[in-house]
């Protein structure tokens, strides 16, 4: 997706510099219990999963201690039942989009998925009605100023362990591999002793549709509304982000 990864930076930057951050601080907490209930290990050395929810939540600024007693709270026999559910459909314009949830409360989600997507143009659709628009990927976030070498030296040293895609953006290197080369890539960036901001395996639109800055900022609204919810992990859509539609977005910050 073009303008991927700037987008991206850009609503990094301003979640962390408004009330986003205290919804940053509730995902990155759902993903540590679901990596424990998965994983099977409140031990990040033996538990993979629940090593990289640490690293994304450290990569919103979540303080170490509250961290330690969402592991803590997590791996207790009292621990809320977490479950990954995901949802498709399309918005205005016919834009496709692939909500990732993590709940306590299906009918919950589901009422609010629904609710959402009426009430913004759009309609729920049935499981695989738009996940073959989607490639998942690995995706690697780190700050370029961190790097320990030269870019070209770094990008060749991955390129060995599955990297397919480097892209810098805003003093940001996104890094993209296929989506089953996540753990070879997490293995090779610590061995490097490279700090990786967030790490996740993404939804990449196969092929972007451009609308009018107009219409555009209907989808980045209702992109919006569905981050807010407070069930709602991740949030994917084929709309082209275009440098104008940016900049737009930017001007109005």
């Amino acid at each position: 997706m073009a303008g991927h990864s700037k987008w991206a930076n850009i609503k990094r930057r301003k979640g962390a510099q408004d009330k986003k951050r205290g919804k940053e601080f509730t995902r990155a907490i759902k993903e540590i219990y679901v990596s424990i209930k998965e994983g099977g290990s409140a031990d990040p050395d033996a538990n993979p999963a629940l090593r990289n929810a640490i690293v994304n939540a450290k990569g919103v600024n979540m303080p170490k201690d509250t961290i330690e007693r969402a592991i803590k709270k997590a791996s207790g026999d009292d621990a809320d039942n977490y479950e990954e559910v995901s949802f498709e459909g399309y918005g205005p314009n016919g834009i496709a989009f692939f909500v990732e949830c993590t709940t306590n409360n299906t009918n919950r989600t589901v009422a609010s998925i629904r609710s959402i997507f009426s009430k913004n143009g759009g309609s729920l659709g049935v499981n695989g009605s738009v996940e073959f628009l989607f490639e998942r990927k690995s995706v690697f976030t780190i700050e370029e100023k961190y790097i320990p070498m030269p870019l070209e030296e770094l990008e060749l040293e991955l390129i060995d362990y599955g990297a397919e895609k480097f892209e810098l953006e805003e003093g940001f290197l996104t890094i993209y591999a296929d989506f089953t080369d996540f753990g070879k890539m997490s293995d090779a960036l610590e061995k490097l002793g490279i700090e990786v901001i967030q790490s996740t395996l993404d939804r990449i639109p196969l092929t972007t549709v451009e609308l009018s800055i107009e219409n555009a900022k209907k989808i980045l609204d209702l992109e919006e509304k569905f981050e807010e919810d407070e069930d709602v992990q991740n949030v994917y859509h084929n709309l082209e982000i275009t440098d104008e539609l940016i900049a737009a977005m930017e001007g109005e910050e």
